[in-house]
């Protein structure tokens, strides 16, 4: 493989999964969302981490605490490893932070990677779900007909793109992309809950998904009341008394 300007460091002498799971961070956050809550909701163990010196840092935080950006973890109940990728990586980098990721799973005895893909695109009502874009290998072994369906066309990019292009030409494990659509700019729970539960299925374990469904109800909420208030406000009735709705900006 080619230089990579991206490093994996390994934290921990335990044996991973056989299969990746890759959560990034996109436009909805519906992938990083799923797999953090994969990890903190199993028992896992933090096996490495990502770093690189070819973007500029974030440090995530919690309580005060901060994180790495970029996790890998194995999980104790289920033969999964599990990336939890909170920098967001352009496309012009996704070829040296595959180089790496792929280096570590070669060495890690990786055998598949699911990818966990929400994204912007058009789409019906009815189509929320999550579609599947795999290498044959992957699909005969995973993906059975009568449970995901393929998404009809058009291409991935980034990260998903050069996996999969990597699967193609012989150079990863199999790779299956687990595709739904996102609503930005907020984080779509909705569409992590969809991607969750799609790998509990192809996987067969179980992970309580109540405080996710909490959370996703919440921003129900907050985004209907918010959504109300805007179309009050511009109908020139009492709502969002600061928002000036010629140029989007509260005032």
């Amino acid at each position: 493989m080619s230089q990579s300007s991206f490093d994996v460091t390994t934290e921990s002498g335990r044996e991973t999964g056989t299969t990746l799971v890759v959560g990034q961070t996109h436009p909805g956050l519906a992938g990083v969302t799923a797999a953090d809550y994969l990890v903190r909701h199993l028992d896992a163990t933090r096996a490495g981490r990502v770093s690189t010196d070819a973007l500029p840092a974030i440090a995530p935080f919690e309580a005060g605490v901060p994180r790495h950006h970029s996790r890998l973890y194995t999980l104790d109940d289920a033969p999964l490893s599990v990336l939890v990728g909170e920098l967001f990586v352009p496309v012009g980098a996704a070829r040296s932070y595959a180089d790496a990721l792929l280096s570590w799973a070669e060495t890690e005895g990786i055998d598949e990677i699911a990818v966990l893909h929400g994204v912007p695109f058009a789409h019906g009502p009815d189509e929320h779900a999550v579609f599947h874009v795999a290498t044959e290998a992957y699909r005969e072994r995973r993906l059975p007909d009568d449970v995901f369906h393929p998404l009809a066309n058009g291409f991935l990019d980034g990260v998903a793109g050069e996996l999969v292009t990597r699967g193609l030409d012989g150079d990863a494990p199999d790779v299956g992309v687990y595709v739904t659509p996102t609503h930005p700019p907020g984080p779509d729970v909705d569409a992590s809950l969809r991607l969750l539960t799609a790998l509990e299925t192809v996987h067969d374990f179980d992970v309580d998904e109540s405080e996710l469904e909490a959370l996703n109800e919440q921003l129900r909420e907050y985004y209907g009341k918010l959504a109300e208030r805007v179309a009050s406000a511009a109908e020139g009735e009492e709502g969002l008394g600061g928002y000036d709705t010629q140029d989007g900006m509260y005032m």
